[in-house]
C-alpha cells in the first residue's frame, strides 16, 4: 500500500485503466509503461469479464475481445507481473467477484501480493459483503479499495471508515463511459469521506477531458480516467502509444497546477 500513497505524494494524481489483454496481453503491458512514461501516477488493471455490471459499452467491448483472446484472471495476474518486472508504478486490479470466487478468494490475494498488485476493486463487492474477502486482503498487505457513490448517501461514513488505499468516489450514478455532465453533491461526499479518513479521494466514471480532470481535481485528491484510454486502444489496437502519451499528459498537465 505504500505504493498507492506514493502516487498521492506529489501533487493531484491521475490514475489510468485498462482492460487486461486489450488487444494482446503484449500490447496492454506495454501501454501499461507507456501510461507510467506520460505521467500516469497508478495504473489500474481491469479484469475481463462476461458481466461487467458497472461499466459502459466501452469497456464491455474491450472484455468481449479480451475474453475472445482467452484472457481471464490468471492472464490478467501474468500481465501484472510483467510490468512489475519492468515497473514500480501503483497497480491496482478491477475486478468482479465471480472470477475471485471461481480462482479461490485466500489464494486470489496470495498471489496478488506475491506480484506485486497493491489493491483490488470490485465493483459488485458492496462493503456489507466484504467479510470473506477483507480479512485475506489485510494479511496478504493489498488494499481493498472501497467505492463510494452517488447513492451510497447515509452508508458514506461507515464505507470511509474501512478505506484502505484510496476512495474510489464515483461521479455519476451509472456505468463507466465518458460524459458531458456529472451528478450533484461530489463536494459534499468528498468532505463527508474526509470526516473520517485521511486516505485519499480519487474521482472516477466519465472524465475524458483536460478541464473535467481540472474540475475534478480541485475538489478530491486524485482522477480516473478509464474510457476515454480504452476507446483509444480500440481505435489504435497495437499502436495507440503515441495517442495514449499524448492524452494522459494532457491530463497530467491539466492538474499539475492544483
Amino acid at each position: 500500500m505504500d505504493r498507492i500513497r506514493n502516487a498521492f505524494s506529489h501533487g493531484k494524481a491521475v490514475i489510468a485503466f485498462l482492460t487486461a489483454g486489450d488487444p494482446t496481453v503484449e500490447d496492454s503491458v506495454r501501454y501499461a509503461k507507456t501510461l507510467e512514461a506520460a505521467g500516469a501516477d497508478l495504473v489500474e488493471i481491469g479484469v475481463p469479464f462476461s458481466d461487467p455490471i458497472a461499466d459502459g459499452p466501452v469497456i464491455m467491448e474491450a472484455d468481449v475481445r479480451a475474453l475472445a483472446r482467452h484472457v481471464h484472471l490468471p492472464e490478467a495476474m501474468e500481465e501484472a507481473r510483467a510490468i512489475r518486472k519492468e515497473s514500480d508504478i501503483p497497480l491496482v486490479f478491477l475486478t468482479y467477484y465471480n472470477p475471485v470466487f471461481a480462482y479461490g478468494v485466500e489464494r486470489f490475494f496470495r498471489d496478488a501480493a506475491a506480484i506485486g498488485i497493491d489493491g483490488v476493486i470490485i465493483p459488485d463487492l458492496p462493503l456489507e459483503e466484504q467479510g470473506e474477502a477483507a480479512p485475506f486482503a489485510e494479511k496478504s498487505g493489498v488494499a481493498l479499495i472501497q467505492l463510494v457513490a452517488p447513492t451510497s448517501k447515509e452508508r458514506v461514513r461507515a464505507i470511509a471508515e474501512k478505506a484502505q488505499g484510496f476512495v474510489y468516489i464515483v461521479s455519476s450514478v451509472g456505468v463507466t463511459g465518458m460524459r458531458d455532465g456529472f451528478g450533484s453533491g461530489l463536494q459534499e461526499t468528498i468532505a463527508a469521506v474526509r470526516e473520517v479518513t485521511d486516505v485519499p479521494c480519487a474521482v472516477g466514471f466519465g472524465i475524458h477531458t483536460p478541464e473535467q480532470a481540472r474540475y475534478m481535481a480541485r475538489l478530491a485528491d486524485g482522477v480516473i480516467t478509464g474510457s476515454a484510454v480504452v476507446d483509444l486502444i480500440a481505435k489504435g489496437g497495437g499502436a495507440a502509444d503515441e495517442a495514449l502519451g499524448a492524452y494522459i499528459r494532457s491530463l497530467k498537465e491539466a492538474v499539475a497546477a492544483l
